[in-house]
């Protein structure tokens, strides 16, 4: 039997149809789509290993086969692509500079979220999806996926103003065909999109010298560099926090995607932990970032209302392949930050407005002074990237706000139960 059905002859898509994760289109235009998924996650993925000191084409080669590895335990059913966790930066950088922390000790502290990720998902699978949504019910999942998309925000406006003039033609591109577009190019908005201010920046000599240079030098064909983790315990208090934001994040975005795409995914939050934890286990066992799934992935299915996994797998197997050619990578990579600036600038506008739309759909009543003053202070704090320090640590808005509204929100719920029993 086949892993996908074809949507209707496989060509055509009308205004509001929906194509299911068990679907897809033909493959020349799933392969596009997948290549939206790609253009969706590359920048942050070889963002973060360049700033934690990993190599960027082992993290690239790890999320794509990290990706391929969600897909198969989840069983085609949860459309994801699990890209490097921008989380884990800050905790990284401080685990160096405070404990003399080298990569391979990093990349312990990794194996050690992911297990504990993978337990979370044990857990789920073994006690039902009701112990989920007592510990994240739809205010929290809700709260979170705004909180993501709202905190990416002034990633997206630094690199829109960094080349204004492709930005604008990027944005005004993507929102243009999606507004006006009943056929297919209003789903390939962004891919089109980003084409058109990549082209203005040649043409116009905007791009990056640099990244010319490197395109110009890199061999067509070269192999990642793999390293052998060590698990040592001055590392991991500093990253074992994370495991919590990692689940927040994974059930937030598997509630984002079930929300766009009218589907109920409740019965894959266990698989979608257990893929995840595998995932980033096996990311750090050689060489590789955190990896969670990627709200710029979610903000593109929103927008072209395709949610096959077979598009996720086009963009996991061009990532494997990208990181045996740094030729084909550095390409990719000659992209403005400004073009990317401009797409995302949509993208993650409608991410946060899906955590909008999980609050509306659970009735959240706001008139509740716990829903305000929880919700409120932590989505505040991982906007403005409020930065605690508790001891040597140092933990981020978007860090201890998930940790905040996962741990905090539940228990103030129950006193003020517990205050209004007669």
């Amino acid at each position: 039997m086949a892993l996908w059905a074809v949507h209707g002859n496989g060509r055509r898509l009308l205004r509001d149809s929906v194509v299911s994760s068990e679907e897809r289109l033909s493959w020349p235009l799933t392969i596009g789509f997948g290549v939206q998924h790609l253009l969706a996650m590359f920048g942050t993925t070889t963002l973060v290993p360049l700033l934690t000191g990993f190599p960027v084409a082992t993290t690239l080669l790890l999320s794509g086969i990290g990706t391929l590895l969600f897909l198969m335990i989840t069983r085609n059913r949860v459309p994801s692509y699990l890209g490097s966790s921008v989380a884990f930066v800050v905790p990284m950088s401080a685990a160096v500079s405070e404990v003399g922390a080298g990569p391979a000790a990093l990349l312990g502290g990794i194996m050690v979220v992911g297990l504990v990720v993978l337990a979370f998902g044990v857990a789920v699978k073994a006690l039902g999806v009701r112990l989920m949504e007592t510990a994240m019910p739809p205010v929290v999942t809700g709260a979170i996926v705004l909180m993501i998309g709202l905190s990416l925000a002034p990633q997206s406006v630094a690199s829109f103003d960094q080349q204004r003039v492709p930005a604008a033609l990027t944005l005004g591109t993507v929102v243009l065909l999606t507004v006006i577009s009943r056929g297919m190019a209003g789903r390939v908005s962004v891919l089109i999109g980003v084409l058109v201010g990549w082209t203005y920046a040649a043409m116009m000599g905007q791009l990056v010298p640099e990244r010319v240079a490197e395109l110009a030098a890199a061999p067509w064909i070269g192999f990642p560099e793999l390293i052998t983790p060590q698990i040592h315990v001055s590392v991991v208090p500093f990253v074992l926090p994370l495991a919590i934001v990692l689940v927040a994040e994974h059930v937030a975005h598997l509630k984002a995607t079930a929300a766009v795409s009218g589907r109920d995914l409740d019965p894959y939050v266990g698989d979608a932990l257990i893929g995840g934890g595998l995932a980033t286990m096996l990311s750090g066992s050689a060489g590789g970032s955190a990896v969670s799934s990627y709200a710029a992935n979610i903000g593109v299915m929103a927008a072209t209302r395709v949610y096959s996994t077979a598009s996720c797998l086009v963009a996991a197997v061009a990532a494997i392949v990208l990181s045996f050619s740094p030729k084909l990578a550095a390409l990719i990579n000659t992209v403005p930050l400004g073009v990317l600036g401009g797409a995302t600038l949509v993208l993650f506008g409608m991410l946060a407005l899906v955590g909008v739309r999980i609050w509306l759909d659970a009735r959240v009543d706001f008139a509740d002074p716990v829903n305000l003053a929880v919700l409120g202070t932590a989505v505040i704090a991982g906007v403005g990237d409020l930065t605690l320090s508790v001891g040597d640590l140092r933990i981020t808005g978007l860090v201890w706000g998930s940790i905040g509204i996962v741990i905090v929100y539940p228990l103030l719920r129950n006193l003020a139960d517990l205050r209004n029993l007669p």
